[in-house]
């Protein structure tokens, strides 16, 4: 069994990011794990007025081969 690719087209918000096909849309990270670690992330992002982290543009974490990378980003910043 392989626990690093899942995904979810009942969702209805699927596909909530675009410029990624579906068949390799990754929906293992739905609630991306980098978002934490704010500006350090690696992502694409920006902060609106309220300086809320807005991560619409950014499609790392549903990337079919992100999974190495974002463990590897999580382990190295603990």
């Amino acid at each position: 069994m392989n626990c690093k690719y899942f995904v979810n087209t009942d969702c209805e918000y699927f596909p909530c990011h675009t410029g990624i096909p579906k068949d390799s849309f990754n929906c293992l990270f739905c609630y991306c794990p980098l978002y934490p670690l704010g500006d350090k992330c690696g992502g694409v992002f920006s902060f609106d007025a309220e300086g809320i982290k807005d991560c619409s543009a950014c499609a790392i974490p549903h990337e079919k081969d992100s999974y190495e990378m974002i463990i590897k980003c999580l382990k190295e910043k603990n």
